[in-house]
């Protein structure tokens, strides 16, 4: 049967709609290295349907600059500093004027914050990350989130009224399978683990909305300022991560823009550039995207490698553990993104912003192409595996129609032919909804996201194998 394809935006949903229920209400708090967003979504509990309700989304590098007496712990990617002040306070004001604008009650109104962040890629150490998601639950708690509402219930006593009904914790527990994926083995792997996870989880929450059943065997990413992502197998009642992603992602496209004279030098990305995206040509002098390719790495990571395009890996571990890393880069975590810069100017010089935009659509699904070609080697794709994209770089413009009339397995078949793709937005907010009901065991046995693609629920698998670690 020919694969499907879809893009899928989130439906917004009202107050009043809300509050008649029953409805999962979760605040996703995410802190990237070039947007800081707070993103309401609820999800009927009946349905599994995600909605939107509210959302803001800010520029990273408007986190105030430090201040005597405070720490700097890290920076983004375009070095930014950082300390659990200026993040904490940026996190809470960000979250009030979300929660403010929808008119919903914390007490009331919301049941999980989910935090995440995307900043790894200036950290030296994991210490430095748990800085960070410390400052994330700082900024939650000054905003008036109660500590309850940030981990998982171990009881449904701990669960409001009105959603004791739809919660499995009677049966069964959280066992660190978040939409019935199983994180690696070694989470040192690499260090945006969670994030991979959650756009996962996100991906398969957004296809709840369509026709296309994308459970377990997945390949997921997430297409930020970095790589996120992840390949599972066809485990049950758990699939196993058997790959992961790093490095570069939307810092290519942002580099390309650099000096086009329409973004700040220092740390300016597309999102500064006005355009309608929608009059963009498909067609570009293939000179300049093979000109781009000759600075952009995507490749193995290697047992000696412990950063990939400027993030921190740990290339032993993913061999030991059996998963296999994939990395993109320009030149060696980075060096090559002046000469990027240096290529945008010259595309916009000859050709104007209008064809540097299809150069950059051309570049991000040609890497789509080599990081599928490479899974595919490895023998990672199976019959039944579904295809997951998400994040700025990757969804906007022309890039899904390229990717749908590009992509290809070694074999030359079209991916499309075979195989389900999606294209979701704001994936990784959708798995924030995913993973705090997967925390809260709030699962549809009527609409399961959990198991393998085309098979039933794993409720009861999940018993049993919970029960026998018990004996």
């Amino acid at each position: 049967m020919a694969g499907k394809n879809k893009v899928v935006q989130p439906r917004s949903i009202g107050l009043t709609s809300l509050r008649r229920g029953p409805f999962y209400t979760v605040a996703s708090v995410e802190l990237g290295n070039t947007t800081t967003k707070c993103i309401l979504v609820t999800t009927n509990l009946q349905t599994a349907e995600i909605f939107e309700i509210e959302k803001e989304v800010r520029l990273t590098r408007d986190v105030r600059a430090p201040r005597v007496g405070e720490t700097v712990f890290g920076k983004t990617i375009f070095g930014v500093d950082l300390t659990r002040e200026s993040v904490s306070e940026m996190i809470s004001d960000i979250l009030t004027t979300v929660l403010q604008r929808a008119r919903l009650d914390i007490n009331r109104d919301l049941h999980f914050v989910v935090r995440s962040t995307g900043v790894t890629a200036g950290f030296a150490s994991p210490d430095e990350v748990g800085t960070l998601v410390q400052a994330l639950a700082d900024g939650c708690l000054n905003a008036g989130v109660p500590p309850r509402k940030m981990t998982a219930s171990l009881s449904v006593d701990n669960l409001p009224p009105g959603l004791q009904d739809f919660t499995w914790l009677r049966k069964v527990y959280f066992d660190g399978a978040v939409a019935s994926s199983l994180p690696p083995s070694d989470t040192s792997i690499v260090a945006n683990e969670m994030e991979g996870e959650l756009v996962t989880a996100g991906i398969k929450g957004a296809a709840k909305s369509t026709d296309i059943d994308f459970r377990n065997p997945v390949i997921t990413m997430d297409f930020g300022t970095t790589l996120a992502g992840r390949v599972t197998d066809n485990g049950y009642p758990y699939a196993k991560t058997i790959g992961s992603f790093a490095g570069l992602a939307g810092a290519i496209s942002d580099s390309l823009v650099r000096l086009s004279g329409m973004v700040p030098v220092k740390n300016g990305s597309v999102l500064d550039v006005p355009l309608q995206r929608s009059t963009i040509k498909l067609e570009v002098d293939d000179v300049w995207v093979q000109e781009a390719r000759k600075y952009i790495r995507v490749e193995r990571v290697n047992r000696t490698d412990s950063r990939f395009g400027t993030v921190p890996v740990n290339g032993k571990a993913a061999e030991e553990a059996g998963v296999l890393l994939i990395g993109v880069d320009a030149g060696t975590n980075g060096s090559k993104l002046e000469e990027l810069a240096r290529l945008g100017s010259s595309i916009v010089e000859e050709a104007g912003i209008e064809t540097l935009f299809a150069v950059i659509d051309h570049v991000q699904a040609n890497i789509v192409q080599q990081i599928l070609t490479i899974v595919d080697s490895e023998g990672l794709v199976f019959a039944e595996t579904s295809l997951g994209l998400t994040g700025r770089s990757i969804i906007t413009g022309q890039k899904p129609k390229l990717i749908l009339d590009s992509l290809k397995l070694n074999n030359s078949d079209l991916w499309i032919a075979n195989h389900d793709l999606i294209f979701v937005e704001d994936g990784l907010a959708m798995g924030a909804a995913v993973a705090a009901r997967c925390m809260n065991s709030m699962g549809t046995t009527r609409n399961p996201m959990g198991g393998r693609k085309g098979d039933r629920c794993i409720m009861t698998e999940r018993m049993k194998l919970q029960k026998k670690r018990h004996e």
